[in-house]
């Protein structure tokens, strides 16, 4: 009796647990949750300004500074060929993607080529010029202009493309970013390259680009907005509209005739445009170079 009274105690306790553990809450789901509203709160901060911006380009002049609502009496989708026209804004654009794309170019391989020798080829005294290359990256480029500007006037250069494209197209944080990622890139697969024949520069493009792409990605699409929203130095380097980037272009609504905000909307969501083709066209490679280069915070 007292074997047959255990057998069905030991038989129902497995029953039990197996309730307790269906039932057990599920610990992850709350701090799910509570990411994704914080996110989603995060996100709507950063579209209130530019809905704000949209909305008051499609406003008539005189209802923009008027009762704060945010669609207008009228929708002026002719603000933005008027903008278009105010200004030589098309011009205006074509500098902006020509100095940014080829900013962006040649930043991408003056990085690559120093990230490279940085990380992988032995020197003397690498640590040492690696270090002094991220001191850079504390020198205000409000103290780099002057003497930039003594320098390409010794060249004349000034209101010329490559005076808007070379002199800040040697990155620190590019060869900063691209080494450590380099180094995360097992040995291997380029000793095996090196044993078959292949030199440094072919096992570069070969066989560490391809695995480096999103890495390079994320650089290209921080230097292409780095490029399109500079103002300082193209106010400086150039002295006429026919070399005057978007920047410069959009403070030109603004004149000692009056401030024509509506125009001044309309052709800044215009000059979104182009930044935001090229976060698309990157998207994939960026989401993965920015979780795999630690920018992601982790």
């Amino acid at each position: 009796m007292t074997t047959e009274a255990v057998r069905p105690r030991a038989a129902r306790a497995p029953r039990t647990a197996g309730r307790r553990r269906r039932y057990a809450p599920n610990d992850t789901t709350r701090p799910a949750v509570v990411s994704q509203v914080l996110l989603t709160l995060v996100l709507l901060l950063f579209l209130v300004p530019f809905a704000w911006m949209v909305a008051t380009a499609l406003k008539p002049a005189a209802e923009v500074f008027g009762e704060p609502r945010l669609v207008g009496s009228s929708l002026r989708f002719d603000n933005f060929t008027t903008a278009w026209s105010y200004v030589p804004f098309g011009r205006f654009m074509v500098n902006g993607i020509v100095v940014s794309v080829a900013g962006t170019l040649v930043t991408c391989v003056t990085s690559v080529l120093a990230a490279y020798a940085f990380a992988r080829l032995e020197f003397r005294g690498r640590e040492f010029f690696f270090l002094l290359y991220l001191v850079t990256l504390m020198v205000p480029q409000e103290v780099m202009v002057v003497p930039m500007f003594i320098l390409m006037q010794e060249f004349g250069w000034t209101n010329t493309y490559q005076a808007l494209v070379l002199p800040w197209a040697f990155s620190a944080f590019g060869t900063f970013l691209l080494r450590q990622f380099f180094r995360g890139i097992p040995r291997e697969l380029e000793e095996a390259a090196l044993v078959d024949g292949a030199n440094r520069l072919r096992v570069l493009v070969q066989v560490v680009l391809p695995i480096a792409r999103p890495a390079v990605a994320v650089l290209a699409v921080f230097t292409f907005i780095n490029y399109w929203n500079s103002f300082l130095w193209p106010l400086i380097i150039t002295n006429s509209q026919d070399m005057a980037t978007v920047p410069l272009g959009l403070n030109l609504f603004l004149g000692q005739q009056g401030s024509q905000w509506h125009l001044l909307m309309a052709a800044a969501t215009i000059s979104v445009v182009p930044t935001v083709v090229v976060v698309l066209l990157l998207q994939r490679h960026l989401v993965r170079g920015i979780a795999m280069s630690g920018l992601g915070g982790r």
